[in-house]
């Protein structure tokens, strides 16, 4: 079991989102709490040692602490303008 945080400004766009994505999001999220890590990537370039998660036309971006099992949200916002 992972513990998720979700930082305010990350929060602040995921209410921008219509509520039938946050549904997608927030079930996503529940899935990163339960360590469900199928078919994320690893990002390149200048945001390296970040991965994404899929939900439907948005992405999560996170950081992964596997010592101490956190996860921060970086961002979450749509695949044309998360990167």
């Amino acid at each position: 079991m992972f513990k998720v945080i979700i930082p305010k400004t990350t929060f602040k766009e995921l209410e921008k989102i219509d509520s039938q994505n946050q549904q997608l999001v927030f079930s996503k999220i529940k899935d990163l709490e339960s360590g469900v890590f199928t078919s994320d990537k690893a990002l390149k370039g200048k945001y390296k040692g970040k991965f994404r998660k899929r939900a439907g036309n948005y992405r999560i971006v996170y950081l992964k602490e596997d010592d101490i099992l956190v996860i921060t949200l970086i961002r979450i916002a749509h695949r044309k303008e998360v990167y």
